[in-house]
């Protein structure tokens, strides 16, 4: 039983000073639309994400660019009001693709790719970002640490290689659960695995 205890209390106080650590690989988000046109249907959950109502779907889709394609890439939904599709700067080189830095969701004025799906394809003309590293956070967490919502903060991450990511873009709803968000760069850059923590540095750090 005191294991126990000692065990609640050190988990409590790890959830009050670090964020867990997730590496979110090349994936497409798509419309009610563009799923029928891809796929003659909708999307259909496969296994639920971190991030409360987000699933990874059942289907996949060819991501093609002007030099290059990437096969099998994964669908997340549900669908969304546009199309979108979230890559590293690494798979931009592959694509022949510059992707845009930004929050998922700001896409205007992006570059477009091809979308390829075993009923159809679909074009976005706009849409390929590399997703801005990110920590989403619901309200309560994000008061208990002290920042706001689109506050961009430092970050210390507790992985095989520890370093400090500069310009981390704080998203807080209370639709969120507690996670940071890497790309794959950046994920390989700090030898991220499974389980790894990071905690966001405050002024005397």
């Amino acid at each position: 039983m005191e294991n126990e205890n000692l065990q609640a209390v050190l988990e409590a106080v790890m959830a009050r000073l670090f964020v867990p650590l997730e590496a979110s690989g090349r994936h497409v988000h798509i419309t009610k639309e563009q799923a029928m046109a891809l796929f003659g249907h909708g999307l259909t959950p496969k296994r639920p994400l971190s991030q409360p109502g987000q699933y990874l779907a059942n289907e996949r889709v060819t991501l093609v660019g002007p030099k290059g394609q990437f096969e099998n890439v994964a669908v997340l939904g549900p669908e969304r009001p546009e199309g979108q599709a979230e890559i590293s700067l690494t798979d931009g080189k592959t694509l022949g693709i510059t992707p845009a830095l930004r929050l998922s969701g700001d896409v205007k004025g992006t570059p477009g790719a091809v979308l390829r799906g075993p009923r159809g394809q679909v074009k976005l003309e706009q849409g390929v970002i590399c997703a801005k590293r990110h920590i989403h956070l619901t309200p309560e967490t994000a008061k208990r640490m002290g920042v706001k919502d689109r506050q961009d903060v430092k970050l210390q991450v507790y992985t095989q290689r520890p370093l400090v990511f500069d310009a981390v873009t704080v998203r807080v709803s209370d639709k969120f659960a507690d996670f940071v968000h890497l790309d794959y760069d950046e994920a390989n850059a700090c030898g991220f695995q499974n389980g790894d923590l990071g905690r966001i540095l405050t002024e005397g750090d």
